[in-house]
């Protein structure tokens, strides 16, 4: 039987039973840092340690994960195994938490917690300040990313919870921690300030300005039931960079509510017709057990959820 072509005409055995976790854990660290040293510094140990794991997990898998110049890039051996990395980490942190709770009663570990900009601006603050108080033990880090993004980094274990906006299906667990609906925003000074509410129809007079990080799905359904093409002026990738274009009189942009924590003294909301909600749910990953950190938290978060 003739053997499958891989590189250089010959497939190359892959020896999985030499891998070990500190080998995954360095190829994630090297790729989420974006270098070896930041990546030592990371995990707390040297740069030659960081290389030599990554150049044994590279020897198991038979070839090249990382490009190494000019910048830090996956290889496509690299990307595909990524998520299947990220995953197995995160079933193990999870592992050794639930070992710590069931044999000393105490929540410990890392869990690596996912949001939009626009909830980890206010909503997400606040919840990290109770989780630091009633959970000492539960070193949290905090992911900005999209709406889309968050997801994905769910799924694949590049997280272990997230706060998710719309999902569907809700995934079993979750809670809903608020909602809000979304408001026109502009300067102080602008005509239509001091109104209560306006139509959507009232802001085709100024450059709409749109962010690409999240809630453009929301947004250009807010066009399609007002009955309006959407076509934004500008569109950036930054809450900030958007808002900073409104405060230099650019055009006028369309936020969820909870983004009024960011507005600058000279910025309103405005409520919006046709008005248009949106949920934020608080949730672990569907398909797999829940880091028990991740059940506390949520629990915690619960008895202050809100509508906002």
């Amino acid at each position: 039987m003739n053997q499958m072509n891989l590189a250089h005409g010959h497939m190359t055995k892959i020896d999985m039973g030499s891998l070990t976790l500190r080998q995954l854990d360095v190829f994630v660290a090297v790729v989420e840092q974006g270098g070896f040293g930041a990546a030592a510094d990371h995990l707390q140990m040297s740069q030659s340690a960081v290389s030599h794991a990554l150049a044994a997990l590279e020897r198991a898998s038979g070839a090249p994960l990382i490009v190494r110049a000019p910048t830090i890039a996956t290889t496509s051996l690299g990307e595909a195994i990524l998520p299947h990395a990220r995953s197995v980490l995160a079933d193990v942190r999870a592992l050794r938490a639930t070992v710590d709770i069931q044999r000393e009663g105490l929540v410990r570990g890392k869990v690596r917690l996912a949001a939009a900009p626009t909830a980890s601006h206010r909503l997400v603050p606040e919840l990290l300040k109770r989780w630091r108080a009633e959970l000492p033990g539960l070193d949290i880090r905090l992911f900005e990313g999209s709406d889309d993004e968050l997801e994905v980094w769910l799924a694949s274990g590049a997280v272990d919870a997230a706060v998710l906006i719309d999902p569907d299906p809700v995934p079993s667990g979750s809670i809903v921690l608020a909602r809000d609906d979304f408001r026109a925003v502009f300067r102080s000074d602008h005509p239509l300030a001091g109104e209560k509410r306006i139509s959507l129809a009232d802001l085709l007079e100024d450059p709409l300005l749109a962010s690409s990080s999240g809630c453009e799905p929301q947004i250009t359904r807010i066009h399609t039931m007002a009955g309006i093409p959407y076509a934004p002026a500008q569109r950036v990738h930054e809450t900030s960079t958007l808002l900073g274009m409104v405060e230099a009189e650019l055009g006028v942009a369309i936020l969820p509510s909870l983004a009024r924590s960011m507005l600058a003294n000279n910025l309103v909301m405005v409520e919006l017709e046709p008005q248009l909600d949106r949920t934020l749910v608080f949730s672990g990953p569907s398909g797999r057990p829940w880091h028990p950190g991740v059940e506390r938290m949520r629990d915690i978060a619960e008895t202050s959820a809100t509508n906002c």
